[in-house]
């Protein structure tokens, strides 16, 4: 879930992204909130007026705690939306551990990694030249917004599963970044499953 808010550019209105999809859409105005659907499914709200029942500080993409995703949801409720909203707010931005890389099967440039991120292990298609077992690396869990706008979602490189980003400086943002391609190797004192960016 993403949540989007410009007032001086577009006006008092809190735009909740749930799913990344392409229009066309359905519309359905209740109070102070329009339902977006695609295909009958919600997709996302815009919540008008959003400064009365939203406690949002700055602007852009909004950072999400449980207090904002408690007065979206009451949002909802006061304009007699009975949708549930479960949102996962862990940190999307942590440091993995490369235990494992395995030439892709059908594609040369590619590597298949097991990536230890604290909570579990996940399997990611990496394309960087100097991805290495044994390295700490940062990773960008699905749900991820990466500095770019993108999303990170579960995908499927050349037949082979993908949940994640390994991560460049460039890709971050970094000050400093490095022309040439490769993923930003991390120093040994990270520990592996902590959020790399305060968040």
């Amino acid at each position: 879930m993403n949540l989007f808010y410009n007032p001086t550019g577009v006006g008092d209105v809190a735009f909740v992204q749930l799913e990344v999809v392409e229009g066309p859409f359905e519309y359905d105005k209740k109070g102070d909130v329009v339902v977006i659907k695609k295909d009958n499914q919600v997709v996302g709200y815009n919540i008008f007026q959003a400064a009365k029942s939203l406690d949002i500080e700055g602007t852009g993409h909004i950072k999400l705690t449980d207090v904002l995703l408690s007065d979206i949801q009451n949002a909802l409720k006061t304009a007699g939306i009975d949708d549930k909203l479960d949102v996962d707010l862990s940190p999307k931005f942590v440091v993995g551990y490369v235990k494992q890389k395995d030439k892709h099967p059908n594609a040369d440039k590619l590597s298949v990694c097991q990536i230890d991120v604290g909570e579990e292990v996940l399997q990611i298609v990496c394309g960087a030249p100097n991805i290495e077992q044994g390295q700490k690396v940062v990773v960008a869990k699905v749900g991820a917004v990466m500095p770019s706008g993108m999303l990170i979602k579960d995908a499927e490189l050349r037949g082979v599963a993908s949940s994640g980003m390994v991560c460049s400086m460039k890709e971050l943002d970094l000050p400093n970044a490095p022309q040439e391609k490769g993923i930003m190797v991390l120093e040994d004192t990270y520990q592996v499953g902590q959020p790399f960016f305060e968040e």
